[in-house]
């Protein structure tokens, strides 16, 4: 128990959790009071791409040297550190009222923190984990702020505002988080 608590610390995880908490209090402040108020999808999206850019910079620790002389089994614990993640993010937002009937579907929710923590994961695999929210809130940019192309390209690359129950926002997503994963669990952090 007491490795998980240094480990947690080592890895920002009580900062991470402040902004994840003050994000899911943000986006409730932006949200419209009443439930009869349509809310623009773009809302939830942010929150969540915060989110996760707020947990990304758990994704490597003080000297990637020291950690990838250790002799630990770092995969299991990577990919681990991954999927909870996700799963935080989804479930702090759900939680705090984020995903449900007023905002975003659940699906969206889980959809959005399981694609853009495994943005995450690929930007710490190939930037460190200081540019780790690179790739996730770049693709978040590009699909809130610039047109999507049309066909199934279009679909992949704006996979984030597909309805619930796209089976290519789907995909992307599951491919993502599991790609990025997979990746960062093998190679670990960029030095």
């Amino acid at each position: 128990m007491r490795w998980l608590l240094l480990h947690a610390r080592a890895r920002q995880a009580p900062a991470s959790a402040a902004a994840l908490a003050l994000t899911a209090l943000l986006v409730l402040y932006l949200a419209p009071g009443d439930g009869d108020a349509a809310v623009d999808p773009r809302v939830p999206l942010l929150a969540i791409g915060l989110g996760v850019t707020a947990a990304a910079v758990g994704l490597g620790g003080a000297d990637v040297a020291l950690e990838r002389t250790a002799a630990i089994r770092w995969a299991v614990r990577r990919a681990a550190h991954v999927l909870l993640i996700a799963a935080l993010v989804s479930a702090v937002l759900m939680l705090s009222g984020v995903a449900g009937p007023g905002l975003a579907p659940v699906e969206s929710v889980v959809r959005g923190s399981a694609g853009l923590t495994g943005l995450a994961a690929l930007g710490a695999t190939l930037c460190g984990s200081v540019y780790a929210w690179a790739p996730p809130m770049g693709w978040l940019g590009f699909s809130l702020f610039l047109p999507v192309p049309s066909g199934t390209a279009g679909e992949i690359a704006g996979w984030m505002l597909l309805p619930p129950g796209t089976e290519v926002a789907t995909w992307t997503a599951s491919v993502l988080l599991a790609g990025g994963t997979a990746l960062y669990a093998v190679v670990g952090e960029r030095r």
